[in-house]
């Protein structure tokens, strides 16, 4: 058996091909330089440090010395039958000079780590642990590891500052801006002063017409936040990035006073660890998640109206949650369904658990065939999930042989009626997602479409479902039909402008009356006194030449006709703004504001669920210290590192 102790001049670089003849190609550990050599003539390795790593060349002539002395003194041990921590890093890092803390390498390292941290919303006291650090001292002998106080109270807030220091910046250039409020709390009981979250984030619209939107803050809540602590908190934020004034639109939760504001396919809750959660547990141990206050938060009518009072007109229902709970009220207008789904989730979830995953990976998408992951429970992840199911349901029955979870040929038809019925919603849903893209603009079309498609639709299994979808629709989002708002991004949308209305004429005015709104002419420019004619009007020279005609600026009426006399084009709206914004510029300043209000749910709303479903508080897993520092991070990720 060879040494455990043995140098070679590979271990100054990282073999990234090996072919069979014994010709390798490495990258130096040092500079990246590629390097091609057979493995029994290292002489272009040892010429390369030799010329361009002097030092790390020396301490491998120090290493071959040492182990010569070691041989001619027979102390080298040749096995090494036990391996213990010291051991490993002991032979690891012998004579491996450690990074001065200042070198890139050590940063890039230590950047890193602060990377995964944030992103795996990771305890920072990781670093400390025995098996983390192993792992580094194999990797990168010549690394320091940071104590865990140095990145919580030293590098996490160094990039925290950064993020703040581009918000604003971002923030300085627009000229108005919508807000979406989340917040989560935990039902745990917890002896930490900290249930809950809550998040702003901003949306608006850049210079260059390119939708953008950051995390301004993540607050705790402590027990005894109400909700005039919460709205004050706001308020200091917007102040602190200067966009008090600027505000178009706040976007909250409709489902504010309800008991719960997450939801999922009822009965289907489906576990990559083939468990089975029933909803009425799952109803009384989930965290409070969603796009607004929850129950904890607001309680009570006064105080949800001082919620009211405080933003006014500024407040407008989350497109994407008020669908959602459409689906939810729909759902359980059918009680048959329940039994359904939930066998439907054993089957699943038992397949999960003992089928191969090169077979699941046959029927299902998800990465790596086992799943959905834990976070992802939203209803139009989980029809997915039961479409692909219900499309390979024979192959799976083969492969399992499991005749009492096996679904009988009126529970498949039910559930293909459910996902024919759900198919609209959810198309409307994946729609609205992302925030890199207009989404306001599709709701009001999407509302009309599943309203004909609720009228055409027939079922045979599952009744009840299209009348308590109806009902829910017509409740939840019927207003924003007439909603002048919503009338005004639909029709400034290129795609659509008028081709829905069944009324031209009354929609076009209350278009015009909105977008008088957030208009103001611009007023002619006054002469200057010290201006000079162009020369040529000076001269005679040209009078032959028929003046060009004073160009006069177009009137909103005259704007909105010429825009809705051109044809749809599926251009994308920010862009197609842009390109108008001089012939059309009263509208594009109103498309520009409209815009910014999102229809669907944040980023902060996304790490919030993930927080209540993986971290799982009231199942005794601790929460990460300042976690809040980590959501803004991982919100914010992509202004650090792009």
């Amino acid at each position: 058996m060879a040494s455990n102790s043995r140098v070679s001049i590979l271990d100054y670089f990282n073999i990234v091909f090996e072919g069979e003849n014994g010709k390798i190609e490495s990258n130096c550990k040092a500079c990246g330089t590629r390097i091609q050599a057979k493995r029994t003539v290292t002489s272009n390795f040892v010429t390369h440090l030799k010329r361009k790593h002097q030092a790390m060349y020396d301490e491998f002539l120090r290493k071959k010395d040492v182990k010569r002395e070691a041989y001619a003194s027979g102390t080298v041990q040749t096995y090494a039958p036990v391996r213990d921590t010291n051991r490993t890093a002991t032979q690891s890092g012998a004579g491996s000079a450690k990074f001065d803390r200042t070198d890139p390498r050590q940063s890039l390292i230590s950047e890193t780590i602060a990377k995964m941290i944030i992103r795996d919303l990771q305890p920072v006291q990781i670093v400390e642990n025995e098996g983390f650090r192993e792992l580094l001292q194999l990797l990168e002998p010549r690394y320091i590891p940071e104590p865990s106080h140095y990145i919580q109270q030293q590098l996490l807030p160094a990039y925290a500052y950064q993020v703040q220091v581009s918000t604003k910046l971002a923030l300085s250039g627009a000229e108005s801006c919508s807000v979406t409020l989340d917040l989560w709390r935990s039902n745990a009981v917890s002896v930490s002063t900290t249930s809950g979250y809550m998040g702003v984030t901003c949306h608006f619209i850049s210079a260059d017409w390119q939708i953008k939107s950051v995390l301004l803050a993540c607050l705790p809540l402590s027990n005894q936040t109400d909700t005039q602590r919460m709205l004050a908190d706001f308020d200091e934020i917007s102040h602190a990035h200067g966009i008090s004034g600027k505000v178009f639109r706040i976007v909250l939760d409709p489902s504010a006073c309800e008991s719960r504001s997450a939801f999922r396919l009822p009965g289907f809750y489906l576990h990559g660890n083939g468990d089975v959660e029933d909803e009425e547990d799952d109803d009384s141990s989930d965290e409070e998640t969603g796009t607004g206050m929850g129950k904890e938060a607001v309680s009570g009518e006064e105080e949800d109206n001082s919620v009211n009072q405080f933003l006014a007109r500024c407040r407008i229902d989350c497109f994407a949650r008020s669908l959602s709970q459409c689906v939810r009220e729909g759902i359980r207008s059918s009680p048959q369904l329940s039994i359904t789904l939930t066998k439907a989730a054993c089957f699943y979830n038992y397949i999960i658990a003992t089928v191969t995953p090169e077979k699941l990976a046959q029927v299902f998408s998800h990465v790596n065939g086992q799943g959905p992951s834990a976070s992802d429970r939203h209803w139009n992840s989980q029809l997915k999930t039961m479409r692909q199911m219900l499309e390979s349901v024979d192959f799976l029955e083969d492969i399992v042989d499991r005749n009492d979870l096996a679904l009988n040929n009126v529970e498949k038809a039910m559930l293909r009626e459910l996902v024919e019925v759900l198919e609209p919603f959810e198309e409307a849903t994946d729609m609205v997602q992302g925030d890199k893209h207009v989404s306001i603009s599709l709701a009001l079309p999407s509302v009309l479409g599943l309203r004909k498609h609720l009228a055409e639709v027939i079922t045979h299994q599952c009744t009840g479902i299209v009348t308590g979808l109806s009902q829910a629709l017509d409740r939840r989002l019927a207003g924003i039909l007439e909603d002048p708002l919503y009338v005004t991004a639909t029709t400034l949308d290129p795609q659509f402008k008028l081709s829905w209305s069944s009324d031209r004429d009354w929609h076009k005015q209350v278009l015009l009356e909105e977008v008088g709104k957030h208009t103001q002419a611009a007023s002619p420019p006054e002469a200057s006194l010290d201006a000079q004619p162009s020369p040529s009007k000076r001269s005679r020279l040209f009078s032959f030449i028929k003046q060009r005609p004073t160009t006069q600026a177009k009137s909103m009426e005259q704007e909105l006709s010429a825009y809705l006399l051109e044809e749809p084009t599926d251009e994308d709206p920010l862009q197609y703004w842009k390109r108008k914004s001089i012939d059309f510029p009263l509208l594009s300043q109103v498309a520009k504001k409209v815009f910014t209000v999102p229809a669907t749910t944040t980023t902060v709303e996304r790490i919030f669920s993930l927080v209540g479903k993986t971290l799982r508080p009231e199942r005794c897993r601790p929460l990460p210290k300042n976690l809040e520092t980590l959501i803004y991070l991982k919100a914010n990720f992509s202004l650090l590192w792009s």
